[in-house]
């Protein structure tokens, strides 16, 4: 790895999916990942699946942040990751999910790839610590 790639900033998409127009979370995450350093990407609201894995792997990002607060978590999150996967992008992407996400519905996003579930109560601290831990080095 050059100098210049370990300089590199991590790379984020922050991205509402769904008819969820809830996006207050997800501006708040996006401006503390910024103000963390990290260069941020925000897909805009009621961006679909397919939307999103477009994004993502358009901006090659190192973490994808999906807020999301619809209950539509169990249906969306795992087409994007089914389209991660299609592009051979889930393997280096850190998948991260925020919001409202049921205790008894955590373990089975996480066997499909979500590295991590913040919900309400998780501090900015911990959630910049977790992705400056887990993202992957390229």
């Amino acid at each position: 790895m050059s100098a210049e790639q370990a300089q590199r900033p991590i790379r984020c998409l922050v991205a509402k999916v769904g008819l969820d127009g809830h996006d207050r979370g997800a501006h708040v995450i996006a401006r503390a990942f910024r103000d963390a350093g990290f260069e941020v990407v925000y897909s805009g609201l009621h961006r679909s699946p397919d939307e999103v894995v477009q994004a993502a792997v358009q901006e090659d990002v190192d973490v994808l942040g999906i807020s999301i607060l619809s209950g539509a978590h169990n249906t969306l999150v795992p087409k994007i990751l089914e389209g991660l996967d299609g592009y051979g992008a889930l393997s280096d992407t850190l998948v991260i999910v925020g919001g409202i996400v049921p205790d008894k519905d955590k373990q089975g996003l996480k066997d499909q790839g979500v590295s991590a579930i913040f919900g309400p109560g998780a501090s900015m601290e911990e959630t910049i610590a977790f992705v400056r831990e887990n993202a992957p080095e390229r």
